[in-house]
């Protein structure tokens, strides 16, 4: 039995012999659907239900039941009455005469009278008469009227309980919350529910609107995929499998957390992005044409673009002001993007084929690259269907790339050859690809070599075209060159391995990885793990936010016709490109960091390095630094978990723990529930490594490959989203080759995104690399949960001490020249996983979830 009760946990009973008098304090955060109902009629409703006293009813829940009687004691109940308030927040009191005997205070029930909503954030009761001590009830929840919601809305005190632990007067409860939250699987969700289910991604096409938005359903046996939150919408007319998009999508209400007072920032910014600017921006001088010249592009960040005079653009100013600005003495508005820290250092990084290296192991995709181990270079794809599968990257090419120092036999053994590899995975889209309009598509192996002061060098780009229409495959290497022409056709080859990186990155490295497949575990956590349970209590923090942005992109983002299908290569096959990649390459014992590495053959196990691991090349700040902080995740996880299961049958024994861990293996990630390298959960070890696990990509993951994405992506040359042309050198024909001859810059720029293309995603990923005034960074504050709890205080304690001690190794990095890969004239300091930020855009911070 778990020996965590007695540890220090506060519980403070009640067993005078005589009444006993407590004083209980509401806490409730002022929304902005609060502030303004005092305007409507339920604000009138409001002030007379305050007035007669009946605000909100609290009852309290004995833990234990009746001794003598085995049953349930009775409830003590009394009206909160407002009191007063605070900044943001407003403070109900009420008094309760606790009879003797009561016992410990096990839990509170809340009903609301008022005529709308209120977030909930404590209950702090005081008075005790055996102690000066005061007992807090951890809430922050959404309270629905009664008319809203039928049931009493249930919290538990602060102390938590494995399930057979649970105190007997609390049983009946923590049983029906599950219920609840679980719901029945039926109707279609409303604003106030709390149900949480599963469901397909059948709800990111729109065929009724028109035949080519209509989307094949992601989950299930044709397209395999993470399963969504339910909405049980009304299906479309032309495709009885999916679901009529909404401009409202549902997410149970304690995910939505945008209306609180200053953690509106997020979603609100977001969808003001996607609803509002991008509207306006088609109405500006920008066209679907390419900018004209290279200065063009820096219009962007020095003068802006002057957008419609209308009431939407001006709200938008105090929405989002760092890229909308008013105009002086003027009513107008102007788009003007904040240069990027990258080009502000060195305007031409981009164009050297150095930087281009060092951004795979210190960029925002630097989970990609991998360790070259057979040779030569060959597809798994049917040759049959994509012609030859031999790589046209020969043992003679490369041995004469690196100077005839090394063989290529050599090199492979001693570990200096990498790649990364676009092309088993895209080829099968090419032909697809270049039918839709404005766009084009290889399969790509780049490959590098391990130089012995430790940076990557690129040796070969490899494109390659399957067979169509009659003519063979098509496929060239490029590599770096001397002669004027090889130069361009090099700058070019770059530039489409640039658009496959991007691709990746965005619907697999980041939303794949890191949103999607974090969706489930969010379910499952919220539907078998009770709020009293301590791992429900662990996850929490690292769960919340990730909801309401996922079903904000189904609305703006990856669904057909949105951002991601206007602006990458893949188009309106981006999200079926996302499902392939989840077929063919997530499993969930690589997501762990020091798995995903070895993986990839970027580090070996050796106990004798720190960490566990020998990397394969030594200065790779990605892994550098999220080697440290998978470790104090770690670390704290274990401290966390030892406090709860000493031995592998309280694992075992746990219903609740075991049902979470089935539910998201069978059910959430259900497309792979016959896999056999399903970690087991047996033992607390076991444990330990399936929730560092989860932490990690929903913090540590997510902070390097999305919050570096302004930096790096906004001078899009340097990471551009989309190749609009062909190389001309595969089916060349007179005009091609002579616009290219005469005119190589041009020709680039004609295969870079569009000025609204490009504009759009530059505003998006404004945002998406911005840190809220709220944010809460991993290991910067405890939970109110453990408050009491010494020993969880002083494990957090450490963990929030080791954050501290991460930032000054990196900034110890940061100042090592002998750090080629983070470190140089005009090199962006590598700080993407120093844990702890300022509000804004600013390359670093590591949040506890995926919050944006």
């Amino acid at each position: 039995m778990s020996n965590h009760s007695t540890l220090g946990v506060k519980a403070l009973p009640i067993t005078d012999k005589k009444p006993t008098t407590v004083k209980a304090v509401v806490t409730v955060l002022q929304t902005v659907k609060g502030a303004v109902t005092h305007l409507g009629i339920s604000g009138v409703l409001d002030f007379v239900t305050q007035l007669f006293g009946e605000t909100l009813l609290i009852e309290l829940v004995a833990a234990e039941l009746d001794s003598e009687t085995e049953t349930e004691k009775p409830t003590v109940k009394f009206y909160a009455k407002r009191s007063g308030s605070e900044d943001n927040e407003i403070y109900y009191e009420a008094s309760f005469k606790i009879p003797k005997n009561f016992g410990e205070i096990g839990a509170v029930l809340i009903e609301n009278k008022h005529h709308h909503e209120m977030f909930v954030k404590n209950i702090v009761f005081t008075g005790f008469s055996s102690t000066s001590d005061s007992l807090e009830v951890t809430c922050n929840s959404w309270v629905h009227h009664t008319s809203d919601d039928l049931h009493k809305r249930v919290f538990f005190s602060n102390k938590s309980y494995l399930p057979r632990e649970t105190p007997n007067g609390l049983e009946r409860y923590r049983e029906k919350e599950l219920e609840i939250l679980r719901g029945d699987g039926q109707g279609e969700r409303k604003t106030a529910d709390r149900i949480y289910d599963y469901d397909v991604y059948n709800d990111i096409g729109d065929p009724d609107s028109d035949d080519d938005l209509a989307r094949p359903v992601l989950g299930g046996s044709v397209h395999p995929y993470p399963r969504r939150i339910r909405t049980g919408r009304p299906r479309t007319k032309k495709d009885p499998l999916s679901e009529r998009p909404s401009s409202i999508m549902y997410v149970p209400r304690d995910e939505a957390f945008s209306e609180i007072k200053n953690l509106q920032f997020s979603a609100n910014t977001v969808f003001s992005v996607i609803h509002a600017l991008i509207p306006s921006l088609k109405s500006t001088v920008l066209s679907s044409n390419e900018f004209p010249h290279f200065t063009a592009i820096d219009t962007l960040f020095n003068e802006g673009i002057e957008l419609p005079n209308d009431a939407t653009v001006g709200a938008l100013r105090s929405i989002i002001p760092r890229i909308v600005k008013a105009i002086s003495d003027s009513e107008k508005s102007v788009l003007r993007f904040e240069t990027p820290e990258f080009i502000d250092r060195d305007k031409f990084a981009w164009f050297r084929d150095a930087e281009f290296a060092r951004q795979t192991l210190a960029g925002i995709n630097p989970c990609v690259i991998k360790l070259v181990t057979e040779w030569p270079l060959k597809s798994n794809l049917d040759p049959e269907v994509y012609g030859p599968a031999e790589s046209a990257i020969t043992t003679e090419l490369v041995e004469k790339e690196i100077g005839g120092c090394t063989t290529v036999e050599k090199a492979l053994e001693e570990k200096k050859l990498f790649i990364i590899d676009y092309h088993d995975v895209f080829l099968p889209y090419v032909n697809k690809v270049r039918e839709l309009e404005g766009t084009t598509l290889y399969g790509s192996r780049t490959l590098f070599y391990l130089t012995s002061d430790g940076t990557l060098r690129p040796v070969a780009i490899e494109l390659t075209r399957p067979p169509v229409d009659g003519k063979p495959q098509w496929k060239q290497v490029f590599k770096p060159t001397w002669d004027a022409t090889g130069v361009w056709l090099w700058r070019l080859a770059k530039s489409h391995v640039l658009a496959h990186d991007s691709g990746f990155h965005e619907l697999v490295t980041h939303w794949l990885r890191s949103h999607a497949c974090t969706e489930p575990y969010i379910i499952a956590t919220n539907r078998q793990l009770s709020a009293m349970h301590p791992i429900y209590r662990l996850l929490h923090p690292h769960l919340r936010y990730t909801m309401e942005i996922n079903a904000l992109a189904r609305g703006g983002l990856i669904n057909a016709g949105g951002i991601i299908e206007r602006a990458f290569s893949p188009g309106k096959y981006s999200m079926e490109l996302s499902s392939v990649a989840y077929d063919k390459l997530w499993q969930f014992n690589l997501e762990g960091l020091p798995a995903d590495l070895i993986n990839r053959g970027m580090a070996v196990e050796d106990p004798t390095a720190p960490h566990g691991l020998k990397l394969t090349i030594e200065d790779y700040p990605y892994a550098n630094d999220g080697l440290l902080m998978w470790d104090a995740i770690k670390k704290w996880i274990a401290d966390y978990v030892a406090c709860y299961y000493q031995e592998p049958s309280l694992v075992q024994s746990d219903d609740e723990l075991q049902a979470w861990w089935t539910e998201i293996r069978t059910v959430g990630h259900g497309d792979k529930k016959d896999a056999a390298w399903w970690p087991q959960l047996k033992t607390p070890e076991d444990l330990v490594g399936i929730l560092t696990t989860i932490i990690w990509v929903a913090s540590g993951h997510h902070a390097a490959v999305n919050f570096g994405q302004f930096d790096f992506g906004a001078y899009f040359p340097n990471r551009p989203t989309i190749a609009r042309t062909q190389m001309p050198t595969e089916d060349p024909n007179d005009e091609a080759t002579k616009q290219f001859m005469e005119r190589p810059e041009e020709f680039l720029l004609k295969s870079f995104p569009s000025q609204i293309q490009a504009t759009i995603i530059m505003a998006i990923i404004d945002v998406l690399s911005t840190h809220s005034p709220d944010e809460e960074y991993i290991g910067e504050k405890i939970q109110p949960y453990w408050a009491d709890d010494k020993v969880i205080t002083a494990a957090f304690e450490r963990f929030n001490g080791r954050m501290k001690v991460i930032e000054g190794i990196i900034d110890a990095r940061n100042a090592d020249t002998n750090l080629r890969n983070r470190v140089g004239a005009g090199v962006v300091p590598y700080q993407l996983l120093k844990p702890f930020s300022e509000a804004g855009v600013t390359g670093k911070g590591v949040p506890n979830s995926v919050s944006i």
